[in-house]
């Protein structure tokens, strides 16, 4: 095993070892102890990712088997790696905003009693992504898949003595079983008809299979790519939050910020996204599949965006957010624009972290209020935790020169000039949804930082009952903050090597007839080109009537957002309820399923198990018994007569086979 081999197995295996020492032997270390071995091993990992990154700019890549789990006939099921442009790209991302919420979570979990447990969660969480996104097979990316699903689960659940945590964690499980049902469909069919799960072999192979057919319905053929993918994708849907399977993610604000943070920001969430990337030799054979993903995608960047206007919780409008901005990225998966999706991506993690770990800030110094009507006029009293605020708000509504600016008007560019169907639709849903996009990120720092101070009410008291005003919070929060802040400004300046360079290499396969992204790079004026022009285009002048309307309604005419709101009636209550998805999953699905239990208990446990086959057949022995002692009376002339009858039915069935 050459040297760099052991620097990629080290990568997982270091917050591995961080986990199991926190989380197993936290007792033993002890508090300063967990948090020690978490973030260094984390840390570890983060600095082998970088050297690995840099070895691959220099054209190393490996693709290759560490470990041989199982053989099964001719089939390997196999632990492996590759890494490319693609997966090196994702283990800096991971690790970078991992180690930032590792060092955040001392300041905000600090008089948590689940400190360790905590620090073993999340170190845990990130081998899981790691181990996902290193993966040169089905097999490990479904193991990662499971991992990350896993421990998002006890994390979202963390503080388990609060009913609704306990709830959310059993949405979030559930919701992303129903993706997985999906992308275990496609990798079953991977296997069928491919005979391998090794990515390379299955990409080779895909090409000659394009034509062939599946009849999942008798007399009904559909091509088997396209099944493949949509199997593939509806897993993506669960675990990125796509439309329907959305629904997961607003309620998993219940686990501890930090945790939001890390599952919405690097990390979790866009999970789905890296696998389509990566699956992009398949999906651009099927144009079915990526027209579902367009439309998908366009429907989730703007009718969650909307929610985010109405919510009050400021960690919810996050949550909102993270869904909207996700859409963006499957929108420009289903364009072809698999670059920018992954580009996206990349500037979205450092500026959704930043929003996660600032409201987290806020929460800590307001000593644990999330409701922004509690809020106002903070800016004076966190003045670091506002300024980094400020920019993950203007990189979310991607003005110049922040790093959103870049990828989301790449993303829209590429889907205008898409001629995948569905891709007007897509369009239209973007460019909308950046003006909702820089409405409801400043509505939120209006609000919270800006305006009159209603946090008196009942908060900012200690213990005794005296008044204090709320503080800056300590180093170990902000300064995170200030190092995600930077690359929520920077990030989006190397979009010229990324996107429209050939960063990726053969890790992302387009097809000739999809280059759109191809020929946006010919017409690219450079970062401060781009900045220029973008001053003139319509993406920007959304987001600068979004910043407007903001600062009317929540500056200018404070008054005003309730009034529109109880104008604006059934819309208003449309938008509460999040579209009813909620209701309907609890009526249908969970309360069907109590419905449907409560038929099979009454009807196949109590009428036809109890009542007719055990109680029957009671009853049965009892008649039986009952018609046998009147014959076995001990009186010598009811035998003589049984012995007649009996002779009489023996003489009439010779005579019938006689007869017959």
């Amino acid at each position: 095993m050459t040297s760099m081999q052991k620097l990629y197995l080290l990568v997982p295996l270091a917050p591995l070892a961080g986990a199991i020492i926190a989380g197993l032997f936290g007792r033993a270390v002890g508090r300063a102890g967990s948090h020690w071995v978490a973030i260094l091993s984390v840390a570890v990992s983060f600095a082998a990712s970088c050297v690995v990154f840099v070895d691959v700019l220099n054209g190393n890549t490996f693709n290759g088997s560490v470990y041989t789990w199982l053989t099964s006939g001719e089939t390997r099921f196999e632990v492996g790696f590759l890494i490319d442009r693609l997966s090196a790209l994702m283990m800096v991302v991971v690790t970078f905003v991992s180690l930032m919420v590792h060092i955040y979570t001392i300041g905000y979990m600090a008089e948590d009693p689940g400190y360790q447990r905590f620090f073993g969660y999340i170190a845990l969480f990130t081998f899981s992504m790691l181990m996902l996104v290193m993966a040169n097979n089905f097999l490990q990316l479904f193991f990662g898949w499971e991992a990350v699903g896993l421990v998002s689960y006890l994390l979202i659940g963390f503080w388990y003595t609060r009913p609704t945590a306990i709830y959310a964690n059993l949405k979030a499980f559930l919701v992303n079983r129903v993706g997985d049902f999906g992308f275990l469909i496609g990798i079953a069919l991977v296997l069928a008809y491919f005979g391998t799960l090794d990515y390379a072999a299955v990409f080779s192979r895909a090409p000659s299979m394009a034509g062939s057919t599946i009849e999942l319905f008798p007399g009904a053929p559909w091509a088997l790519i396209s099944v493949i993918c949509i199997g593939l994708f509806v897993g993506a849907m669960g675990k990125s939050a796509q439309f329907p399977l959305h629904v997961w993610l607003p309620d998993s604000m219940e686990g501890p910020t930090p945790i939001s943070a890390l599952i919405h920001a690097a990390t979790m969430v866009t999970a789905g996204i890296f696998m389509v990337a990566r699956m992009s030799p398949l999906f651009e054979l099927s144009d079915s599949a990526r027209s579902f993903v367009l439309v998908i995608g366009g429907i989730t960047a703007f009718f969650m965006a909307l929610v985010a206007i109405v919510q009050y919780d400021i960690k919810r409008v996050v949550a909102y957010s993270t869904l909207s901005q996700l859409g963006y990225m499957t929108v420009a998966l289903g364009a072809s624009a698999y670059s920018a999706g992954m580009f996206h991506l990349m500037t979205h993690a450092f500026f959704k972290a930043v929003l996660f770990l600032g409201a987290g800030s806020v929460i800590v110094a307001l000593h644990h209020e999330q409701d922004m009507r509690k809020m106002g006029g903070l800016r004076k009293y966190m003045p670091i935790t506002y300024a980094t605020m400020l920019i993950g708000a203007f990189a979310n509504a991607g003005f110049p020169p922040f790093a959103g600016f870049f990828s989301k008007d790449t993303i829209i560019e590429a889907v205008h000039a898409s001629h995948t169907w569905g891709s007007g639709f897509a369009y239209l849903a973007t460019l909308s949804g950046v003006f909702v996009g820089a409405l409801y990120s400043f509505r939120l720092v209006f609000y919270a930082f800006h305006g009159k101070e209603r946090f008196d009410a009942g908060h900012g008291h200690d213990a005794h009952g005296h008044g204090h005003a709320p503080h800056e919070s300590p180093a170990v929060i902000t300064v995170p903050l200030v190092l995600l802040a930077i690359p929520s400004i920077v990030s989006g300046w190397v979009i010229g090597r990324v996107v429209f360079g050939d960063y990726f290499g053969s890790a992302i396969v387009v097809s000739p007839a999809h280059e759109w992204i191809a020929e946006m790079a010919h017409e690219f004026p450079g970062v401060i080109g781009m900045m220029l022009h973008g001053l003139t285009s319509l993406p920007f002048w959304f987001a600068l009537a979004g910043l407007a309307t903001a600062w009317y309604l929540y500056i200018l005419r404070p008054e005003l957002p309730a009034v529109i709101r109880e104008k604006a009636g059934v819309l208003t209550t449309i938008l509460e309820r999040k579209y009813g998805f909620d209701e309907f999953n609890q009526w249908f699905f969970a309360n069907g399923a109590v419905r449907f239990g409560t038929g099979l208990w009454k009807i196949g446990d109590v009428t036809l198990i109890d009542g007719v086959m055990v109680n029957g057949s009671a009853k049965l022995v009892g008649w039986v018994t009952g018609v046998v002692r009147e014959i076995q009376s001990g009186r010598i002339y009811h035998y003589a007569f049984s012995m007649i009858f009996g002779v009489f039915v023996l003489l009439t069935l010779f005579g019938m086979l006689a007869a017959g």
